[in-house]
């Protein structure tokens, strides 16, 4: 479900949970205390100075388990709540995060990308982007200030309200990620970057990389909608569950 390995200093966290990585419930959770395992360890002896987040070969994350959130309300909210403390993780990780985006990137996989401090991707036939609002969810007014943080406010507006998705040259040229590279080198170029981050003076480093994440910790600090709102009005209602049981139909031909 998920692989750990490290590479020297950098600690790689591999999504394997076949057929697309989905995010369910316990994916989503054994990532969260995986990253606090290395948060925890780099605190302790400075062996750990960097995280990869990576997929597998032409999937990085399909997004949110779609049989979990069209299940029961309960198992729904559970998800919801798990995949929100997700996203508060990554935007507060003490660790610099680098995703190696090895293919397919809709939904759930973008928000996780986005969180990252840099997201290397594979060129080739693969979309990224928001698209929840093709399947009857609401992303929220958090991940919409996520999104204009890397590729501005027109831009992040025109692209979540059509749930749109672009290949990886558009991505790049728009600043959603910033490496397009061969799909079998990734993980290595994402592996440098982090390894670069790794190398540098660790306090200033920290300092430096605090200011520059202090926006986006900001809007998990003080989220202008509550979780509680998203579930109920965005989440778990008929629509959603009818739109989103549409497409797993579709996705099961």
């Amino acid at each position: 479900m998920l692989e750990t390995q490290d590479h020297g200093a950098v600690r790689e966290l591999r999504l394997a949970r076949p057929p697309v990585n989905a995010f369910g419930s316990a994916l989503t959770t054994a990532l969260v205390q995986a990253i606090e395992v290395a948060e925890q360890q780099a605190a302790a002896d400075g062996s750990i100075r960097a995280l990869v987040l990576s997929g597998a070969p032409g999937i990085f994350s399909a997004g949110l388990d779609v049989r979990e959130v069209t299940g029961s309300t309960d198992t729904a909210m559970a998800l919801v709540h798990a995949f929100s403390t997700l996203q508060q993780r990554l935007a507060r990780c003490s660790l610099p995060l680098i995703a190696a985006i090895t293919g397919h990137c809709p939904a759930g996989g973008t928000v996780v990308s986005v969180l990252c401090d840099q997201r290397i991707m594979a060129a080739g036939d693969f979309r990224i982007g928001l698209n929840e609002v093709q399947v009857g969810l609401y992303p929220g007014e958090t991940i919409f200030r996520v999104y204009e943080r890397l590729i501005g406010p027109a831009r992040a507006a025109e692209m979540l309200g059509r749930g749109a998705m672009v290949d990886p040259a558009k991505a790049l040229a728009m600043g959603l990620v910033d490496e397009v590279v061969e799909p079998s080198w990734v993980r290595d170029v994402a592996l440098a970057r982090a390894q670069e981050y790794a190398g540098l003076p660790p306090q200033t480093a920290a300092r430096t990389r605090a200011m520059v994440r202090a926006d986006l910790v900001r809007l998990y600090d003080t989220p202008r909608e509550s979780l509680e709102s998203l579930l109920a009005d965005g989440w778990v209602t008929a629509e959603t569950r009818a739109a989103m049981l549409a497409a797993l139909r579709g996705a099961s031909r």
